[in-house]
């Protein structure tokens, strides 16, 4: 290891130089840490600042660096030099724009954050990343649908090889039945021809695409970068090497068998959009009942969507189907009336045009709710909103229900996987309604599916996972497949495995080609990281991984049944093993280890640990509190930073460190605060549940279960249980961190002084 030479660079911009006295701040660099390169600039991110900094790397006489100025958060692209570790310390969004200029306590302030950033520094090594061995550039596609073939096609045309896997015997999917489809060229008003016949051709002729028909996945093993997938093709097994997968299984229409209460069984002509899509493509639009043509006709729609219980969701695209077919069916009979009754009419964006021009060639819309069905007397009777009544319509030659849309997270031609004796009970990521065992392992509990029996839906799993976690891809509340809706809308928390189209979320074909795009761009995204060695998505581009000191660890597993990724399994022996193109570098498997014995180059407890030790404890008689708050850098440091750029001020007591994520929190640094004398403790970190907005998932929600055991360590020490508490704020809640602080700190304030200060 060659030798370490740091420096400290101060910035005194942006207002800093105003607010503190740096030269007092050079001289805690130079006493307390003999620190021999600590240098003054007016504006570090100039072009004259950075050069100095880039001369002394160059020149050798400095390998790392504290630069003491703007936040990590910004400027990040300016201040990087090589492979010199990089440490910022943040004097200007938390300390000059946030407190009262000069001030003891913000020049108090100032000078722990110099220590922190010092401290950090020596703890601090430049990651040596662990690339993929075997690396493959394919990426798989699962599903020949308008979804699957789009991904397929745009992967090919990036320059990747392509294996696309479809369970039937024939490409297109669902899509291939259509008559005509939705407009999705200008002017967005007339249905358009099905084009998907020459989407089929196009990918059965790219010689960068290998397509498997009458294929089912057996098993899924690996990471990004070196997937080990075995395919079962007419009983042969073959095994195949992918870089990343998309995961385009699509939908199934809901069954209407179920919508007796809207006349589905009571008459031949009750039929569901599905039935008329059939009949509109054979061109013959006739009564099921007795062959007559069909000229009045009405759609029902939300069939089982937006129901309670059946479909607790919108199903999206009805609405603009049910006015594809009925403009369909004016457009060959003058003579047709046909009518779509609606509780809200779901046209956005475009179809707003497709609307207008349906209301100009005569469709009626009716807006109301159906209530009842008569498929004896062909009658829709619904509650019209503009009337306030019951409104019965009839008679008519067809009643279409527009049934809702079913995600494909699993495979429901394929039995459930059935519990294998002897295999350890762990807790799996579905989110079922009770526990029910997966391929041997126990889920847990999660958001109620009132339209189902179970948590997990029929069928079996789509890829087989080799998972400590099971064999499915997470599925979220009502069966789509899992993603972070705000940040991170492709991504599972399988890394290197994506979903796009109506597994996701329910989407019409022009909003399913696009999603195919956009998860083929994470997939190409993963290849390219796991050759570099780099994460993925939040922390894009980091190099660390956990390494784990197997000489310390207790095989207690917590590590492998707490990752949100799936990222660690374990040897014959019982040891955790990490999976590096897994990981998402959250930190999570390093908060659980009650041995502290997985660490990052970069990242880790000592460093934390240290950086908590690192500050000035006033003693009880000063009347300066000291509050530790650990803020996920994803929400609560980010808005705390935009707390400083809009120049709220808080606390000045309080001492903020970054951290990966709160499922990073060990318990073991809250320990080392309250011994150090911190007066409180404050986590604030993302939103937890379901509909996560943790950037991992689940880290809010393991912190949260940590800290509710918390109370009587602190109980046990004689100390009050509200000194450590625990904050949700996300992104956006810049405004209430003062809030949120102050209140904390006036709390502390009233109480007495930690009795441990000093000690």
């Amino acid at each position: 290891m060659s030798e370490k030479k740091p420096a400290v660079y101060l910035c005194k911009g942006c207002g800093i130089g105003e607010a503190v006295d740096v030269d007092a701040l050079e001289t805690v660099a130079k006493s307390e840490f003999k620190i021999g390169r600590c240098l003054q600039h007016a504006a570090l991110c100039s072009d004259d600042g950075l050069a100095t900094i880039r001369n002394d790397v160059e020149s050798g006489s400095v390998n790392r660096m504290v630069i003491a100025a703007c936040s990590h958060r910004v400027m990040t692209d300016k201040f990087q030099f090589g492979a010199a570790p990089v440490v910022r310390a943040g004097l200007r969004e938390q300390v000059a724009w946030s407190q009262p200029a000069k001030a003891e306590d913000t020049q108090m302030l100032a000078a722990d954050q110099i220590r922190m950033g010092v401290t950090q520094l020596s703890r601090t090594e430049t990651p040596a990343p662990s690339v993929v061995q075997e690396f493959s550039r394919t990426v798989m596609v699962v599903g020949g649908g308008i979804t699957g073939l789009t991904a397929a096609r745009e992967a090919a045309k990036a320059g990747y090889p392509v294996l696309l896997v479809e369970k039937t015997d024939r490409l297109g999917g669902w899509a291939a039945k259509w008559s005509a489809r939705m407009p999705h060229r200008p002017p967005y008003r007339d249905v358009q021809p099905n084009d998907v016949g020459k989407l089929v051709t196009a990918v059965q002729a790219d010689k960068q695409i290998t397509v498997k028909t009458n294929t089912l996945i057996t098993r899924t093993a690996g990471q990004p970068g070196a997937f080990a997938v075995t395919l079962s093709q007419g009983g042969q097994e073959t095994t195949e090497r992918v870089g990343a997968i998309v995961v385009a299984t699509g939908w199934r229409p809901y069954d209407a068998s179920k919508l007796g209460h809207l006349g589905h069984g009571s008459s031949p002509d009750v039929v569901t959009g599905i039935e008329l899509e059939a009949m509109l493509k054979a061109g013959t639009l006739t009564r099921k009942s007795n062959g007559a043509p069909v000229e009045r006709i009405a759609f029902v729609q939300c069939a089982g969507s937006r129901d309670p219980d059946h479909l607790p969701y919108c199903s999206s695209v009805c609405c603009g189907v049910s006015i594809k077919q009925a403009l369909q069916v004016v457009t060959r009979s003058p003579k047709a009336s046909a009518y779509i009754v609606y509780e809200e009419l779901r046209t956005p964006g475009t179809a707003e045009e497709f609307y207008r021009q349906a209301q100009k060639a005569g469709v009626i819309f009716m807006k109301g709710k159906a209530g009842k069905v008569d498929g004896g007397r062909m009658t829709v009777t619904y509650q019209d909103e503009l009337l306030g009544m019951d409104v019965p319509l009839g008679p008519l030659d067809m009643i279409v229900l527009a049934t809702g849309m079913v995600p494909n997270s699993t495979n429901p031609d394929a039995p459930a996987v059935e519990p294998e004796k002897g295999e350890a009970q762990l807790k799996d990521d579905i989110n079922p309604v009770a526990p029910i065992k997966v391929a041997g392992y126990l889920s847990g509990e999660g958001k109620a599916w009132p339209h189902i029996d179970k948590g997990v839906p029929p069928g079996g799993p789509i890829l087989n996972l080799q998972y400590r976690q099971g064999p499915h891809i997470p599925i979220l509340a009502d069966g789509f497949s899992d993603s972070h809706y705000i940040c991170f809308p492709y991504e599972t928390r399988r890394s290197g495995i994506y979903t796009a189209g109506p597994v996701r979320r329910p989407m019409d074909m022009a909003e399913s080609a696009e999603d195919a795009m956009g998860a083929v761009l994470k997939a190409i995204q993963a290849i390219e990281g796991s050759k570099m060695g780099s994460s993925l998505h939040p922390r894009v581009g980091d190099l660390s991984f956990p390494k784990i000191g197997h000489d310390k660890c207790t095989k207690c597993r917590r590590c492998t049944v707490e990752c949100p990724f799936g990222a660690i399994d374990e040897d014959e022996q019982g040891r955790p093993v990490i999976n590096p193109s897994r990981c998402r570098r959250c930190g999570t498997c390093m908060g659980a280890c009650p041995v502290q014995t997985i660490t990052f180059d970069n990242y880790n407890p000592q460093m934390v640990n240290a950086m908590i030790e690192a500050n000035e404890i006033p003693d009880e008689f000063s009347e300066k509190p000291r509050i530790l708050v650990l803020a996920c850098e994803n929400d609560a440091y980010p808005a705390i930073d935009m707390a400083g750029i809009n120049r709220h001020q808080w606390s000045p007591f309080v001492r903020i460190i970054p951290v990966r994520c709160l499922g990073s929190v060990t318990m073991q640094w809250i320990s080392t605060a309250l011994q150090k004398g911190y007066d409180g403790i404050m986590l604030m970190g993302c939103k937890s549940g379901d509909d996560y907005q943790c950037h991992f998932v689940k880290g809010s929600g393991i912190a949260k279960e940590r800290m509710s055991k918390v109370g009587e360590t602190l109980k046990s020490l004689m100390l009050e249980k509200e000194r450590v508490t625990m904050e949700e704020v996300s992104i956006a809640d810049s405004h209430r961190v003062p809030e949120v602080v102050n209140k904390f700190a006036e709390l502390i304030g009233a109480m007495d002084p930690n009795p441990m200060k000093g000690f």
